[in-house]
């Protein structure tokens, strides 16, 4: 049986407290900062030829390692560059066409001023985040970012907290405004996340429809006899109906049945044509994943037929398929 932990006697959670507000108000007062200098950073990060270098010294340094790698996962390449290795050989990786975003809350980091100096002798432009614009970093940059804070959320005001939690707020900021300029979609998304959960949600249709044997398909001139065989093997709770054309005609589920069966007439007597929904739900087979469930949230359907642009049928995707490969 486990027993409760102690009382902390003596943790004052007011510091924890003040630590978040700090921090929030940090990034809040960023919002005012946004403006024509963040466009420019943008434009020079969009029309990048090579790859976008991010650096940093300690903290910094894992916070550009952060925004290294989103800017990557979104669609920009982008590799973080140490400032030290940097200038004793690491600097090769730099090139005319790149573009190198060095971040420094001072903006008087010896090893970020040493390798901007030879940055600038190579031509790469430089787009800075730093706490103080008129430092040499915030003069040397083409376009530089104001993400000073007034104090660190350490009550010693000594350890990197509201600065670096302020430059990752602008970092993102900036790699999301440069997202939607590119014009990125979750198709791409997509691409760059093959695995992990992301990667599930964003598969295309085409990867998790049913097809042959295990699609239920039946002509719309069967009769209710042969309709409910298809319907009880596939397990699926439909069918799809298809016309003479080979076309997609229509659609009968467990609903369309049950709505039948308070009619007078034989069901048994009718034929799939007399009972299916005509002009059902559709999806293409390149549609993600996350789109199918939107859709069929928004429906409240449990199956979408997946056709081509000639309304063909490819396959049929089952909410149940979603679920086996916990996507969601």
């Amino acid at each position: 049986m486990r027993t409760a932990p102690p009382a902390s006697a003596g943790i004052d959670l007011a510091v924890a407290r003040r630590v978040l507000r700090i921090e929030a108000q940090a990034v809040l007062d960023l919002v005012e900062r946004v403006d024509e200098r963040l466009s420019s950073a943008v434009e020079h990060l969009a029309s990048c030829r090579g790859r976008v270098i991010v650096t940093g010294m300690g903290k910094s340094g894992i916070i550009a390692r952060k925004i290294a790698a989103t800017l990557s996962s979104t669609g920009t390449p982008a590799h973080f560059l140490h400032p030290a290795e940097a200038v004793h050989g690491d600097l090769g990786a730099v090139q005319p066409e790149d573009v190198v975003v060095p971040i420094s809350q001072s903006g008087e980091t010896p090893e970020v001023l040493r390798l901007v100096e030879r940055i600038r002798r190579l031509g790469a432009r430089i787009v800075a985040l730093t706490g103080s614009p008129s430092s040499t970093l915030g003069r040397a940059a083409d376009v530089t970012l104001d993400c000073g804070v007034s104090a660190e959320a350490c009550p010693l005001n000594l350890a990197p907290t509201a600065s670096t939690t302020a430059a990752l707020a602008f970092g993102d900021a900036l790699a999301m405004t440069l997202l939607v300029a590119k014009g990125f979609r979750e198709e791409d998304f997509a691409h760059l996340h093959p695995g992990g959960q992301l990667g599930k949600r964003l598969l295309p249709v085409e990867r998790l429809m049913r097809t042959g044997a295990s699609l239920p398909c039946i002509d719309a001139g069967a009769p209710m006899s042969e309709v409910l065989r298809t319907m009880t093997e596939a397990g699926l709770g439909m069918t799809c109906v298809t016309a003479e054309s080979g076309e997609l005609a229509g659609v009968i589920t467990d609903g369309d049945l049950r709505r039948r069966l308070a009619e007078p007439d034989d069901l048994l007597a009718l034929t799939a044509a007399d009972v299916m929904t005509r002009s059902p739900l559709t999806i293409a087979a390149s549609a993600l994943a996350v789109e199918a469930l939107r859709l069929m949230e928004a429906r409240r359907v449990t199956a979408l037929i997946v056709v081509d642009d000639r309304l063909r049928i490819a396959g049929v995707v089952h909410l149940h398929d979603l679920w086996r490969t916990d996507l969601f």
